[in-house]
């Protein structure tokens, strides 16, 4: 997503929003390396998979993007952080992962909902429904990933 964001300049107003993750979890990742000497993976195809679907949607059309990128941002902050905290208290002796800290979560959302909500006024009917129509691959795509972390096969 934020490479993305980032090559796009359609999607200037998403950059350094505070809702960038990947600097917290390169940091986890290596500190899970080093705490229980795992080797760190090459990227897996679902995200491979992802990654690359999404180029192509965001080329093809900005209204269609964006339900991937509120879809990928906002469950991290909502159902994310639950599950986050979880996993901190069964797995790793309560220490919150930087994937999970953020600077004024609330002031975060607040803000980058109201600059989608700006964007979207200015959609055609048309733009909407594309919007619209990629929820379920948000979720097929985000569900892959998950699957594949977690060791399943996606269904999808």
């Amino acid at each position: 997503m934020e490479e993305i964001v980032e090559s796009t300049p359609d999607l200037a107003c998403y950059r350094n929003t505070g809702l960038e993750r990947v600097k917290g979890l390169d940091i986890d990742i290596a500190w899970m390396a080093s705490e229980y000497d795992l080797e760190i993976p090459e990227v897996g195809s679902a995200g491979l998979t992802y990654a690359k679907n999404l180029h192509q949607i965001v080329k093809n059309s900005i209204p269609a993007f964006m339900c991937h990128y509120y879809n990928y941002y906002f469950a991290h902050t909502a159902g994310g952080q639950m599950i986050g905290k979880q996993m901190s208290a069964l797995l790793l002796d309560k220490k919150t992962l930087e994937f999970y800290k953020w600077d004024n979560l609330k002031g975060i959302k607040d803000k980058v909902k109201g600059d989608i909500e700006t964007m979207a006024a200015t959609w055609s009917r048309e733009e909407k429904d594309e919007c619209v129509e990629q929820t379920r691959d948000a979720f097929i795509g985000g569900g892959g990933m998950n699957a594949y972390l977690s060791g399943r096969q996606s269904p999808h």
